[in-house]
């Protein structure tokens, strides 16, 4: 980076910042603290629940998820529309006529105390290891391009981002999530035309889309039945579905988000710019993933992208040795490069049979060097058995650095930290608020000032945010982040989605059964996880519908009917 990409980056990034901290000025009653003032608009809404969703992790790792396995990753989504329109129908007009600061209270009110706190504990626990993710991915950034210590790295930027969360509260992330979304989708939209110009010219964009399907970039749909397949169509329906329907509708750092809105159309009409925008807006960044992947047929690719890995097998790993798998890497990709060039003269001439046989040769040639690039990474495990991160999550900000112009390269990191800080705030702003109001406000100090809870909100947020900072020093054991994050949520969302379901639909059933059939169906997950090797995306569904059997049954031995209130019908 050069001094044009400081300006870009620490420009952008402070005006956004004191345009938060002035929108936001004057005092704030809990309310406002935790909710906002209520006036939202719908594109103001989608745009914050969009940018709540989409962190760094996203902007930072989906492109390397596409290079190394191209657009199948996609169908992770599928379901996501069809939840958020159950959603805007169902929970969002029981949410507002409550009045809720947090999707909890709703469950001690048609339950009971015990209830809301294990359904808040559990988001609570998912939330706050996730958010530690969200910590990690930009990390990487400052890492790379400033050679500085990943783990020092870590704890500095996760201190960047509890001061401006605890200054701004919810409302200050929703006025400047859409400002953060706007620099984010200028820089990506930025980096792809930016990469398509950097192509052979003699490559067409219909040639580069072909070549990515010859090396399988290119199946994004997969109708396969099978369990063990981690991305299916159905697998993206169903347990998408549960995913989204959980994420969205009970998790709190979302339904702060949409909470805010002048009305429930407003709200409404929020949920419905991300149903229609959330599937494209994964599409493309794959598919900038996978025009990466063809870039780098043409360009020869680092050995080994994390940069600071690299340094670490120089300098460990006999200099023969190292030379020999360098040398042999360079000879594949010559290979593959030149047998390239002869697939596509022969395509351009109509010659099908000479195209074919060239592609196989550059496919032949480019796992001979994927085989040397593994001989690498299994080298850097031997010398440092903790290096078991993907590389795919280190392809995006090496492609950004190494080839786009300066200026381009600072509004692309000033992108991924405006994604870190929307998210990570709105997160951080959740957890603290659910902990004040579930918890502290429940169950230590009931009748305090709003002044007093207030304070107590920014402590929490601020003992959440060290949480996630200790949980992203060790999220360099997962592996590529984006899929990381998905897990976690999967391993917890579904049992949380249960007491919802059963909440607003099972009228029969009270707080005592369905609290014993979420404590036993969500340790039937973890169990599941550790023994299974299914798709994790099977688990939202599964968790789900064991909550939801296991209260049925549990109150049915009881051998009474609840006397809970019944939820307010949705309208």
């Amino acid at each position: 980076m050069n001094t044009l990409d400081y300006l870009v980056l620490f420009g952008t990034l402070l005006g956004v910042a004191i345009y938060g901290i002035w929108r936001t000025r004057g005092p704030r009653d809990l309310k406002r603290y935790l909710r906002g003032d209520g006036q939202t608009r719908w594109f103001v809404i989608g745009l914050s629940v969009m940018a709540t969703q989409a962190s760094a992790v996203t902007f930072l790792s989906t492109p390397g998820q596409g290079y190394q396995d191209g657009l199948g990753f996609v169908q992770n989504y599928f379901g996501a529309p069809f939840a958020l329109i159950l959603i805007a129908m169902v929970f969002l007009p029981i949410f507002r006529l409550l009045k809720v600061y947090t999707a909890y209270e709703f469950l001690g009110r048609r339950f009971d105390a015990k209830t809301r706190l294990l359904g808040a504990g559990l988001f609570l626990i998912q939330r706050g290891l996730s958010a530690g993710l969200t910590i990690y991915a930009p990390a990487i950034v400052l890492s790379t391009v400033f050679g500085w210590s990943l783990n020092l790295t870590i704890v500095c930027s996760g201190l960047v981002v509890i001061i401006y969360t605890v200054a701004g509260g919810s409302e200050a992330v929703t006025h400047t999530q859409k400002y953060q979304l706007g620099i984010i989708f200028a820089g990506m939209a930025a980096a792809f035309f930016i990469l398509l110009a950097k192509l052979p010219a003699a490559l067409s964009f219909g040639d580069a889309l072909t070549l990515a399907g010859g090396f399988g970039r290119m199946h994004a749909v997969d109708f396969s039945l099978s369990t063990h397949q981690r991305y299916t169509f159905w697998s993206g329906m169903l347990g998408g579905f549960f995913l989204a329907l959980s994420y969205f509708g009970t998790d709190q750092s979302q339904v702060q988000r949409y909470l805010s809105g002048a009305s429930l159309r407003e709200s409404r009409l929020g949920l419905m710019f991300n149903a229609v925008c959330k599937i494209p807006m994964q599409f493309f960044i794959l598919l900038l993933g996978v025009l990466i992947f063809v870039f780098y047929q043409f360009e020869q690719p680092p050995l080994v992208f994390d940069q600071a890995a690299s340094h670490s097998l120089a300098q460990h790993l006999p200099t023969e040795k190292l030379r020999a798998l360098e040398s042999d890497f360079s000879a594949a990709h010559d290979e593959e490069q030149r047998q390239l060039q002869a697939w596509l003269a022969a395509r351009h001439a109509g010659d099908a049979p000479g195209a074919a046989s060239a592609l196989a040769s550059a496919q032949s040639a480019h796992e001979r060097g994927e085989a040397v690039r593994k001989q690498a990474n299994d080298a850097l495990t031997a010398v440092d058995p903790q290096t078991k991160a993907s590389e795919t999550d280190y392809v995006f900000i090496t492609f950004i650095l190494h080839s786009l112009p300066h200026g381009i390269i600072g509004l692309l990191v000033t992108a991924f930290f405006a994604a870190a800080l929307s998210s990570k705030a709105a997160e951080l702003n959740a957890l603290g608020s659910t902990t004040t109001v579930d918890f502290y406000r429940h169950l230590v100090k009931r009748d305090a000032s709003d002044a007093h809870y207030v304070r107590a909100s920014k402590w929490f947020t601020t003992l959440w945010g060290l949480v996630a900072i200790g949980f992203a020093l060790s999220a360099h054991l997962a592996e590529n982040l984006i899929q990381a994050q998905n897990i976690l949520g999967s391993i917890f969302y579904g049992v949380v989605l249960g007491l919802f379901l059963v909440a607003f639909f099972v009228r029969s059933v009270g707080g005592t059964a369905v609290f014993w059939a979420a404590v036993v169906a969500q340790a039937l997950v973890f169990a599941l996880y550790y023994t299974l090797s299914i798709s994790y995306l099977w688990y939202n569904l599964i968790g789900c519908v064991l909550c939801v059997a296991f209260s049925l049954v549990i109150q049915a031995l009881m051998g009474f009917a609840p006397k809970a209130p019944a939820a307010p019908a949705a309208t």
